[in-house]
């Protein structure tokens, strides 16, 4: 029966796919690795199309002027038709005989002329129902949880105990975190880390604060732990100033070097007790600069304390010098002022400054009103502002105003 024009095509694609089928079966024993469709099956490199259909006398056939124009006359046709039909016959009866030889006859280059698979192939219902797509990734969001689940680097930063909802606050970042790469990336600062001396438990809450370590050179981080180990610091004292200090080691050997340089000479101190005041508060070699002259004139000009009694007094209480101007003048105004207490005293018990007002103002007018308010060390019944001021109430009261704690709460609902 021979066949019309529109139906050649489809005939010869037929012929063309079995071809291949039956090739790419005799030769694949080591198949190559591919895509993964999506019934599992894996994609191989294509046996040649042209050797097979050269060796099966379809030659004419790649030829043939049917290709070439369209607009062939129907006499033209129907005689390739023939001579196709009388090379077919032979090759039919051939393969049934015998099985060619396709190491020596085919090559896998020219197979890749066989239609692929159409993405509008029509797929059954227990097709569909196999078929698992991911979520889409969100081109745009004002939140890092919409991208945990596409992030494995994401995903490991929640394990180890980072708080996204506060990173995502600052765009660059979140941009920044999404960039990264957990094993090329992270990895590395965070068993540097653990070398220095943070916890498991404690990585979390210091990538928290301080993620722009990640954009850090890894080689610049040890560089400033051996500046520091250098200016003798012991490894407990570098642990304890990174964990307080998150962002110590964000800050560069000089400029490590200037903000040591500048409270030893600002405050005229040798290295032994510099090295222990930025121990103490290692957050003096992050923060500004500013609050810490601001008070150093403020306790000079304002209160009148002198300089070696400025000394002695942040030696103690290190926060002093970060402390909130206000707070500091209302302190030492009630204490001296109000309470009749000298600079020398306070001096010797500066933690007053470190001590909200309100506790101070509350103790004082319940000694006042039992008339035990004596803060002279020269005369009895003397009450230093160690003890003012550090006691939790249930001592103060038993021990130093000698009354009970129900006393107390009653006088402060009289103020």
């Amino acid at each position: 029966m021979a066949l019309s024009a529109q139906q050649i095509p489809r005939w010869f694609n037929s012929i063309k796919l079995n071809c291949f089928i039956t090739a790419t079966q005799l030769k694949n024993p080591f198949p190559r690795p591919g895509k993964t469709l999506l019934h599992g099956f894996s994609a191989q490199r294509q046996t040649s199309s042209d050797n097979c259909f050269l060796q099966r006398g379809f030659k004419t056939y790649r030829t043939s002027p049917v290709w070439n124009n369209s607009s062939q006359s129907t006499k033209s046709s129907s005689q390739e038709i023939n001579s196709a039909q009388s090379t077919m016959l032979p090759f039919m009866n051939e393969q049934s005989q015998k099985i060619p030889n396709f190491d020596s006859e085919l090559s896998l280059e020219g197979l890749d002329d066989v239609p692929p698979f159409s993405p509008l192939q029509p797929v059954s219902e227990e097709e569909a129902v196999q078929i698992i797509a991911d979520p889409p990734l969100p081109p745009f969001s004002f939140t890092l949880r919409d991208y945990v689940d596409h992030s494995e680097t994401l995903q490991k930063l929640v394990l180890l105990g980072v708080d996204l909802s506060k990173i995502e606050k600052h765009p660059d970042a979140a941009n920044l975190i999404l960039r990264l790469d957990f094993e090329k990336d992270i990895k590395q600062i965070l068993l540097f880390l653990k070398d220095l001396g943070i916890e498991d438990n404690q990585l979390g809450k210091f990538l928290t604060k301080n993620y722009a370590i990640f954009s850090e050179d890894l080689e610049n981080l040890k560089t400033r732990v051996a500046y520091l180990q250098s200016k003798n610091f012991s490894k407990a004292n570098i642990t304890h100033m990174v964990r307080n200090a998150p962002f110590l080691l964000n800050f560069s050997v000089e400029r490590l070097d200037n903000r040591l340089g500048f409270f030893q000479k600002e405050l005229e101190l040798n290295v032994k007790k510099t090295r222990e005041l930025v121990v103490r508060l290692p957050r003096l070699l992050t923060g500004s600069l500013e609050p810490v002259k601001e008070n150093m004139k403020v306790y000079q000009l304002e209160l009148g304390f002198k300089h070696n009694e400025i000394q002695h007094m942040i030696t103690k209480i290190p926060k002093m010098l970060t402390a909130n101007k206000r707070k500091l003048t209302e302190t030492f105004d009630y204490v001296h002022n109000v309470m009749n207490i000298p600079h020398h005293i306070i001096v010797r018990f500066p933690q007053v400054f470190n001590t909200r007002l309100f506790k101070v103002k509350e103790r004082h007018l319940f000694l006042t009103y039992l008339g035990r308010a004596q803060y002279d060390p020269v005369k009895p019944n003397y009450i230093s502002l160690d003890k003012l001021v550090s006691r939790p109430d249930e001592i103060f009261c038993k021990e130093i105003a000698n009354a009970s704690v129900q006393d107390f709460e009653k006088f402060l609902k009289t103020l």
